[in-house]
């Protein structure tokens, strides 16, 4: 036996199995809902339930609480089908959604950006494509069957050519990893990489995109949340859409020493290039060797005291669960900015996540 989920206000359909996964279904029909984290744990997936009978399953309480729940809300990616289902999501992610492949990587370079956070640059076979949305991630797959999520960086493939004469090309994806003392694997990735050495990924995931529109952008990220929020602003620089290159951009970054904003110049280089980016660094514990004469305090708060009136906005967080929260919270309540309009990846540890499984989010 099998389901109808219905999303409004967009009227698509699609089928899923009884006692099936409604966000599962959904992607392998090619109508995704948004997602994050796909474990309960971020909170992207929440949307509403008109009518129908869902089974909830395990979740973090900051994703979908009480109160939530009982309002009528759900997190798709951990509720089952029991009868047709209807539901409200504004957003509905396209139908064009870029394929999701398995496929192996080679490692190009690794760079430490700062004493924790690497940067690596991966490359793509030369016989496969692989598109992505800048915002999406992949998955490490691991060989003991768990996955570590990392977003990409780049808004596109990007190529570096391997000779002077530039007669053959190698195409890359960018990662920022943070180093997580004990983790099974960054410690391999800062401790016992190899060179050239190949790992097997998959992607790309994710619903965090820009959507259209023509509202000026809040950009808004803590530690390598950056990662993602570094694509976007490359696919406003490169998009041919004269409307999205014009929309004023506020970059606000998040960090606790000065160290810790690990590509603190390319962010202030190209906000001098570019004239409709403005950033503003936030640290929350400066040292006294950074001489730091710059915001301080917490990042979303810092957002609040230059914009307390949001309504007009379009936000996009990436970061620490704690900040997004946050974020989402006050931004909602304190400075009217509509739910539609905040769009987040929280960058999740295996300690986020409402069971210790083999899924551990980014």
């Amino acid at each position: 036996m099998s389901f109808t989920v219905t999303i409004e206000p967009s009227a698509r359909q699609f089928s899923v199995p009884q006692g099936g996964n409604i966000l599962a279904a959904g992607i392998q029909a090619g109508i995704s809902l948004p997602y994050g984290c796909k474990d309960g744990a971020c909170g992207s997936c929440r949307c509403k339930k008109i009518s129908g009978t869902v089974v909830q399953g395990e979740h973090q309480a900051r994703a979908l609480s009480p109160e939530d729940a009982a309002n009528g809300f759900i997190l798709t990616c951990c509720a089952s089908a029991h009868s047709d289902i209807v539901l409200e999501s504004r957003q509905v992610l396209d139908v064009g959604m870029p394929a999701v492949k398995k496929m192996p990587v080679r490692l190009m370079s690794a760079e430490k950006k700062a004493p924790d956070v690497m940067l690596l640059k991966l490359q793509l076979p030369q016989t496969e494509t692989f598109e992505f949305r800048a915002g999406q991630y992949i998955d490490f797959l691991l060989k003991d069957g768990q996955k570590r999520s990392y977003s990409i960086a780049n808004d596109k493939p990007q190529v570096q050519a391997v000779d002077d004469a530039n007669t053959s090309a190698l195409r890359f994806i960018e990662l920022h990893v943070r180093h997580m003392p004990g983790g099974l694997f960054t410690d391999h990735l800062f401790h016992a990489l190899k060179d050239k050495e190949i790992f097997r990924i998959e992607g790309p995931l994710g619903g965090f995109f820009l959507r259209p529109s023509d509202k000026p952008m809040i950009f808004l990220a803590s530690g390598t949340g950056f990662a993602p929020i570094k694509a976007l602003i490359e696919q406003v620089m490169t998009s041919s859409d004269e409307a999205l290159k014009h929309r004023p951009i506020a970059l606000y970054w998040g960090a606790r020493t000065l160290a810790d904003l690990y590509l603190f110049d390319w962010a202030q280089q190209t906000s001098i290039a570019w004239p409709q980016l403005r950033f503003i660094p936030v640290l929350s514990e400066p040292k006294a060797q950074d001489a730091w004469q710059g915001r301080t305090g917490w990042v979303h708060k810092a957002v609040l005291e230059d914009h307390p009136n949001l309504s007009g906005h379009q936000v996009y967080a990436c970061g620490a669960p704690v900040m997004v929260d946050a974020a989402r919270k006050d931004f909602m309540e304190q400075a009217q900015l509509s739910g539609d309009e905040f769009f987040a990846d929280a960058f999740l540890s295996l300690a986020d996540t409402p069971k210790n499984d083999a899924q551990a989010p980014k």
